[in-house]
């Protein structure tokens, strides 16, 4: 829905980055990164043979709101398990389910498929609460689409750090594993 006629609706929007802004944006703020092109993969079941071939822990990303529509970003290694059910007491929130493409657009300035942690970038009003997993908080190297699902962006975790803070994003860092 627009307000006026010369407003784009939001689904046409066009987020303040896309994946060669973002890739632009972490040269010039010092996050050393390394891409690598590939297929367009959709789910973390299809993108296993390409990952294997690059160094570091590869990341499942699920973007979610609760019944007071707060929005919630996870990511996690991809074969962390993670209970909804279980995981909103860890989080404060209410019940979760899964987000629509149309806040995914409006906050992440992605589409499914693209769901990743350096979304974030387009998140300029803060209204993701970023979760993220302790194996990804204590990896080497973690690994995220770059906004979109047909590339791979590699970041050692003293540059993911550094990414978060020019963001001024503080995860919040959940042990899935250790849920009761």
């Amino acid at each position: 829905m627009t307000d006026t006629a010369s407003e784009l609706p939001v689904q046409d929007a066009v987020p303040a980055f896309d994946r060669d802004r973002l890739l632009v944006w972490m040269a010039e703020n010092g996050v050393k990164q390394t891409t690598h092109d590939h297929p367009a993969v959709f789910r973390v079941e299809e993108g296993l043979d390409l990952k294997a071939d690059l160094p570091g822990l590869h990341t499942k990303n699920l973007f979610l709101k609760d019944k007071k529509g707060r929005l919630w970003l996870i990511s996690a290694a991809q074969d962390t398990v993670i209970d909804l059910k279980r995981a909103h007491r860890t989080l404060g929130s209410d019940r979760l389910s899964f987000g629509n493409e149309t806040l995914m657009w409006e906050t992440l300035g992605v589409r499914p498929g693209s769901v990743t942690a350096l979304g974030l970038i387009n998140d300029v009003d803060r209204r993701v609460t970023f979760v993220l997993d302790q194996r990804l908080w204590d990896a080497d190297i973690v690994n995220f689409h770059p906004l979109t699902n047909t590339a791979t962006t590699a970041l050692d975790q003293a540059d993911f750090r550094r990414l978060l803070s020019q963001l001024d994003r503080e995860p919040l860092v959940v042990d899935f594993d250790a849920l009761d």
